[in-house]
């Protein structure tokens, strides 16, 4: 392998503009100083505002102590935090987008879910994802039975309390209900890996551990 096929590998961040940054250093800087690998000319942006650093295979994304915060998937950055790919960094009004191009090879497709109830957060592959009530309903029952099989009139009456013993709950709701949940949650809602069917007994949500 040569040299030049060795940097196409590595790790990248794409600016507004499409420009392609390529992370082969191991530490690669963006704020507003020209001093930075990555110069964002913007008043919102500190000197040295972020930087990425290279440990191995992954890239973490550190906040430099910065005015106005790093933001990870629309969320503050608070600590370190290993980067994924497509990932969505903000620095003032400008975001970047973490490319990783050995992902097929390095990691599990299986979308990773993360479930608050509590605060009625849920997150796939640290993306927030916004679900309606009934949505979150069937989620947050699911959750609860988490790789149990939960039968329609379980569903039903977990969901649509407001009817007595799941009364009025027909099957076609619960399958509208569910295919709506799936094309928020999976990345290929056609071929489910956290909501399965199961034919002739009801749906299991399998989660990684």
């Amino acid at each position: 392998m040569t040299s030049e096929s060795m940097v196409k590998q590595a790790p990248s961040l794409t600016d507004p503009t499409g420009r392609e940054h390529l992370l082969s250093g191991e530490t690669i800087t963006i704020g507003r100083a020209v001093e930075n690998d990555i110069v964002i000319t913007s008043k919102r942006i500190s000197r040295e505002h972020a930087r990425v650093r290279r440990e191995g295979w992954k890239a973490i994304l550190e906040d430099l102590g910065s005015t106005n915060g790093t933001f990870l998937n629309d969320e503050r950055l608070l600590a370190p935090t290993e980067l994924h790919d497509k990932d969505r960094i903000k620095i003032g009004d400008v975001t970047l987008v973490f490319h990783d191009p050995d992902i097929t090879t390095r990691d599990t497709p299986f979308p990773e879910l993360e479930i608050n109830v509590a605060a009625g957060i849920v997150r796939v592959d640290r993306h927030a994802v916004s679900l309606a009530p009934k949505e979150f309903a069937l989620l947050a029952y699911l959750y609860r039975h988490n790789g149990e099989v939960c039968s329609k009139d379980d569903i039903g009456n977990a969901v649509w309390p407001e009817y007595q013993a799941g009364e009025g709950v027909y099957d076609y709701q619960i399958e509208n209900l569910v295919r709506r949940l799936r094309a928020k949650l999976e990345p290929d809602a056609a071929n489910p890996q956290l909501l399965l069917t199961i034919r002739g007994l009801g749906y299991k949500l399998v989660t990684r551990d």
